[in-house]
């Protein structure tokens, strides 16, 4: 892809288009970011505090003590699930629990785990990297309610396919239990959803892989980005979610495994400043280390970029699990478990050590804290960089050619969570105008033209309209939750005491 482009931007200079685009998208969805991100009529500790953070941290939390700390009762047997030892071929479903698992954590193992590590941590401090692990540990909760419901309440139809999410599970859990309203959530949430997988999943992820490949190849239009990933994401989509499950489970454990050591070299090389990292991690979550905002600013820093990462309590998730070939519901609420672990503790962790290792943020030697900029809102890096480009100038500190290595990544990791939320959209799209393959057909092209918007635009508009409607996705969704949450607990109980009586087995 590489090779291409260098010729290509030989021949697009101008990038007055570029500008056009971002100025448009800017004016015409500021109205609702300011809605979304608006902050509680009263002050925490001097800081203002987004109502949207304080209703994700409190469902999480909520889901942590409803279900008994289901994350760590369930760890171990979320993997057995995963390796396959309780799968049943003749169940009803589209794709294994690997595969399911897969096509999920393509869709949250995304830049969210590079670039939004990256402006967490330059504005809010090394400390945002210990809420963004607190969410994640709190996210397994909210992930495991609303996979087991998408499961439950999704469509089987009669060739096989199935269609699930939290459109289906408001509607008919609702129903179910005699609550009004649900139809109304379900048709709120799937307007939230096409445009978050227009947003989050799609814009966001080709503008941070413009930014990154123009990096190292030079400046040039981001359209020239946003066309090559249209065809490729068209190709992978137009086969609807077996297709996609395919390449995601090739992709996603390959570009894992290659950031991770890429970043676990970088660690290595730099051992003896591991430990100093970590003490940077945890005296800023609780002090700032001269951050505006203190420990709060780190705190609603972390909590806001780890949902955007791992998407727990969204409802995006459920989306693509209910696709799994299984009879019981909870089992893919637990495989969902391994989810924001994965994403959030793993990998944006790893992020985060080597940025707060590689010595791209600006120390002030007398006093060991972070150095402001001359706004006094972020903290100052040695070559004013953001989002993907810290990242990329952080592991450039290990070996000069790492970018190099990373740009592979990028282009991974955004290519994957693209035709993951393609599928996220497309079942949002079903929904409000019904199943069939024209209809399907004209989604598909409408996000691939999206592709060429969010590598047009700029970083700022593109970030905020993506964590607006991700964010409007969860009041809707955990709204839900808190009604469906009994059904989900007695599924548990009903599913963890048979597994106890021996009732269910392996299959292998």
């Amino acid at each position: 892809m590489l090779a291409v482009l260098t010729p290509l931007a030989a021949f697009a200079q101008d990038a007055s288009l570029d500008d056009k685009i971002n100025d448009a998208f800017a004016s015409s969805t500021g109205w609702f970011v300011s809605l979304i991100f608006s902050p509680l009529p009263f002050d925490v500790a001097g800081s203002s505090f987004p109502w949207i953070v304080m209703w994700l941290v409190i469902g999480a939390t909520v889901f942590t003590i409803y279900f008994g700390l289901v994350q760590l009762r369930a760890f171990g047997h979320a993997i057995s699930l995963v390796k396959g030892d309780y799968s049943d071929p003749n169940d009803a479903g589209e794709v294994s629990h690997f595969q399911a698992l897969a096509t999920a954590l393509s869709g949250t193992v995304g830049l969210g785990n590079i670039a939004g590590v990256a402006v967490a941590v330059s504005i809010g401090g090394p400390g945002a990297t210990f809420w963004m692990i607190l969410a994640g540990l709190l996210g397994m909760a909210s992930k495991f309610t609303e996979c087991t419901l998408g499961v439950k309440y999704r469509n089987e139809y009669d060739d096989g396919s199935v269609s699930g999410g939290p459109m289906y599970y408001m509607t008919k859990g609702f129903a179910e239990r005699g609550l009004p309203g649900g139809k109304v959530l379900a048709v709120l949430f799937a307007i939230f959803c096409i445009f978050g997988s227009l947003g989050g999943g799609n814009m966001f992820q080709a503008n941070q892989a413009h930014a990154q490949i123009s990096g190292i190849v030079g400046d040039y239009p981001g359209w020239i980005t946003g066309v090559i990933f249209a065809i490729v994401v068209f190709l992978v989509i137009v086969g609807g979610i077996k297709s996609i499950a395919r390449v995601t489970e090739k992709v996603v454990p390959f570009m894992g495994i290659m950031y991770v050591l890429v970043a676990l070299i970088i660690l290595l090389v730099n051992y003896d400043k591991i430990g100093w990292a970590f003490g940077q991690i945890f005296a800023g979550a609780f002090t700032g280390l001269g951050v505006a905002g203190g420990f709060v600013g780190a705190l609603i820093q972390g909590f806001k970029r780890a949902a955007f990462s791992n998407e727990a309590g969204v409802g995006s998730a459920a989306i693509a699990h209910s696709a799994v070939r299984t009879k019981e519901p909870v089992t893919e609420g637990v495989v969902s478990l391994l989810e924001p672990f994965i994403d959030t503790v793993v990998i944006c962790t790893m992020t985060a050590l080597v940025i707060t290792i590689s010595g791209v943020l600006v120390v002030d030697p007398a006093t060991g804290n972070y150095v402001l900029n001359e706004a006094g809102s972020a903290i100052q890096t040695i070559d004013g960089s953001s989002g993907v480009q810290l990242t990329s100038a952080a592991f450039a500190t290990g070996f000069s050619w790492f970018p190099y290595v990373l740009a592979i990544a990028v282009i991974l990791f955004a290519f994957s969570t693209m035709i993951s939320w393609s599928y996220y959209g497309l079942k949002a799209w079903t929904y409000l105008v019904g199943e069939g393959a024209a209809k399907e057909l004209t989604f598909k092209i409408i996000f691939c033209l999206f592709v060429i918007i969010g590598a047009a635009a700029k970083l700022g508009a593109v970030i905020d309209f993506s964590d607006a409607m991700i964010f409007a996705m969860a009041v809707v969704n955990i709204t839900a939750l808190y009604f469906l949450m009994p059904v989900v607990k007695a599924e548990m109980n009903s599913y963890f005491a048979r597994l106890k009586s021996g009732e269910i087995v392996k299959h292998k």
